[in-house]
């Protein structure tokens, strides 16, 4: 059940014999209880010009004067208060008693009135009602007893007030930090979104969305250093695009671009999730490849890329080298980039020597 659907006394987890543990605390017996109730006829002659006197000692205080904002308020709070007086003379403290206790400290609460009014209200009552007994019963014992029971009882509603009271304060303070917590995490997952915004922003090539090339040898390093544990091929192949300079001079730039982009498709396209594709710079791309050997790089990059860049283009090619490290010896990133840019050299001089010959 949820907390706003409980009673008072549920929330307050007040049973029945907490209520007369309550009472015993305060030494409240039933012999009190019957002294009180003996009272109340005289109380019930006299209500009316006690509640009266009682809102005309109150209006004096100008914050509590402020917080009756017209007749039918006070008109309400005269019924209320009637009501209440009475009932610390009906001779019965259960539950309901004590629910109703609850509910004034709830609304002392809800209407602003701090705790230093409503002790001062009470003492005003207590001594209204004092006059009352002491002009009502001469005789000393009866009179003494009355007042001693009147005392506990107000004593015990105050402790109800103020549970309630203080309670209603600890749920305010709890949902503001509920809500303060909230907000945080909100704050804080739109940082960490933010965050990992502007760590894949620093690792992509915004022209490709293809990593770039800052990250390289720490990311190389990395899948060394696993790939070594569990004794894996790692494979780089570098490649360079053939005549990008034609393609930039004759087309222009903007169809460079395009073609820059063309080949990120299909890198995307053909490589596996755990490969990671860079943008090197200019026209020059690399892949790492993990557990990958030269002759498997060399058939997913020689063949499929091939033939998913003829779908775009037939006149744009690439030159490239592939270099494999482990499972036997793993070379360090530098030399590893170096052997696979030296092969793609290779590769390009290749390709003029026969572009060359076929001219001829």
């Amino acid at each position: 059940m949820k907390q706003a659907d409980k009673t008072l006394l549920e929330q307050m987890a007040i049973t029945e014999s907490d209520a007369e543990r309550r009472k015993s605390l305060l030494s409240f017996s039933a012999a009190d209880a019957a002294w009180l109730a003996r009272c109340r006829p005289v109380i019930e002659t006299k209500i009316d010009a006690l509640v009266d006197e009682f809102y005309e000692i109150q209006i004096r205080i100008p914050e509590v004067a402020q917080m009756i904002d017209g007749a039918d308020t006070l008109a309400r709070l005269r019924g209320m208060q009637r009501r209440y007086v009475l009932d610390l003379f009906g001779g019965s403290y259960g539950l309901d008693y004590i629910s109703d206790r609850l509910g004034i400290g709830l609304a002392h609460k809800r209407i602003g009135v701090e705790p230093k009014f409503y002790l001062s209200a009470i003492h005003t009552l207590k001594c209204l009602l004092a006059r009352l007994i002491n002009e009502a019963l001469p005789e000393a014992g009866a009179r003494q007893a009355t007042l001693a029971a009147l005392d506990k009882l107000l004593l015990f509603d105050i402790t109800l007030v103020f549970e309630t009271y203080i309670g209603s304060l600890v749920s305010e303070v709890k949902a503001e930090k509920d809500k303060s917590l909230t907000y945080a995490r909100t704050l804080e997952i739109k940082v960490m979104e933010r965050t990992q915004q502007l760590e894949r922003l620093a690792r992509t090539d915004p022209l490709t969305g293809l990593l770039n090339t800052r990250f390289l040898t720490e990311m190389l390093e990395k899948i060394l250093h696993r790939a070594q544990r569990h004794y894996d091929p790692v494979t780089f192949a570098y490649f360079d695009i053939d005549d990008f300079k034609k393609i930039n001079d004759i087309e222009g730039h903007q169809r460079g671009d395009d073609v820059l982009r063309m080949i990120g498709d299909v890198f995307r396209k053909v490589s596996r999730a755990e490969d990671c594709c860079f943008r090197y710079g200019g026209d020059e791309f690399c892949i790492i490849l993990t557990n990958c050997t030269e002759s498997q790089a060399s058939e997913i990059y020689m063949q499929r890329f091939n033939d998913a860049l003829r779908q775009y283009r037939q006149d744009v090619t690439l030159s490239i080298g592939i270099f494999q490290t482990g499972p036997d010896h793993y070379d360090d990133p530098e030399t590893v980039i170096r052997c696979a840019d030296h092969r793609m050299y290779e590769a390009k001089r290749a390709f003029k020597s026969a572009r060359q010959s076929s001219d001829t």
